[in-house]
């Protein structure tokens, strides 16, 4: 079994690629490296049935040999990132998930779509399920990710209905672990890398707003389960315990010993108020919830950050 994984040098594609070599399968990878790290392609080309080809998604793509699976997790993914890189990031959900749904139609291969829970902008259901549409603002400043994904759902199923491509699509919650960049404005990500330095941690607003983080190895075992299950509509994947980030601070300064003070900033533009799934699809049809709590999972990621603030 042979698959293309988009965006393989990323945080979530890096460990999916892994979970897939794992599994036996042979792997292709592709990365341009604006936002994906060399190190993590250096973890994954230790593995004899992984290939790295440099590429950019939103180019036309061309690959010897047979596929059996597409999976698209190319594209800038982090508030800071998005916001550096607007076009890029509308780019690699528009004419990424074209050439990814292409090449799949072309091999005869499945299609899986690393969506997000950012299609559901700033909700006014909670939780979230799949059948929510939304309430997005298409121009802010988020709207590039955002609406960039909304429209990759929906070229997926048009791909799914009218090329009969055999789709997955994946929602993916507020995700954390190893191989996060320390600078990618995540979260979960600036805070451990401020504790750890003793510096204030910088908390938007009141901190009243809610997040739900899911560990990586949970968030990576939902994702195969759904590719490899019959499941073809949206399907949300993440942690349903919901936390403030107000809360999240005190335990990442418990967890790391810091002593660090929480200084309040303006809240960005569009900012959700609440992120929650719905996971019940996942539980019935993939048999599947998350099994690391919130204080388990940081302190199996604090040696990361550590590590990575050393070099």
């Amino acid at each position: 079994m042979r698959v293309l994984i988009t965006g393989v040098a990323g945080f979530l594609g890096s460990h999916l690629a892994e979970r897939f070599l794992l599994e036996g399968y042979e792997v292709v990878g592709f990365d341009n490296f604006i936002t994906g790290s060399r190190s993590n392609a250096d973890i994954l080309e230790s593995y004899s049935g992984f290939t790295l080809i440099e590429h950019d998604i939103s180019e036309s793509i061309l690959l010897d040999g047979d596929l059996d699976g597409v999976l698209h997790f190319a594209s800038p993914a982090s508030p800071v990132d998005y916001l550096h890189l607007p076009i890029q990031t509308l780019k690699a959900g528009s004419l990424g998930t074209h050439n990814s749904l292409g090449i799949a139609l072309a091999k005869g291969a499945r299609f899986l779509l690393a969506s997000t829970s950012e299609v559901y902008g700033d909700p006014k259901i909670h939780p979230q399920p799949e059948t929510y549409w939304g309430n997005v603002n298409p121009v802010g400043v988020r709207g590039v990710y955002d609406e960039a994904k909304r429209f990759a759902e929906a070229m997926t199923m048009a791909y799914h209905r009218y090329h009969g491509v055999d789709t997955r699509v994946v929602r993916i919650f507020n995700t954390y672990g190893p191989r996060m960049r320390p600078n990618d404005g995540r979260v979960v990500s600036n805070f451990i890398v401020q504790a750890l330095r003793g510096d204030p941690l910088t908390i938007y607003g009141d901190g009243s707003q809610t997040r739900s983080f899911c560990y990586v190895d949970d968030e990576i075992d939902g994702i195969f389960r759904l590719y490899n299950s019959d499941q073809t509509e949206p399907t949300n994947i993440g942690n349903p315990k919901e936390f403030t980030i107000k809360e999240l601070a005190q335990i990442i300064l418990e967890e790391t010993g810091s002593s660090s003070a929480m200084i309040p900033l303006p809240l960005p533009e569009d900012d959700p108020k609440v992120r929650q799934p719905d996971i019940s699809i996942a539980k019935k049809n993939l048999g599947w919830q998350p099994e690391i709590d919130l204080r388990k999972g940081i302190r199996r990621t604090i040696p990361f950050f550590k590590a990575q603030l050393e070099r």
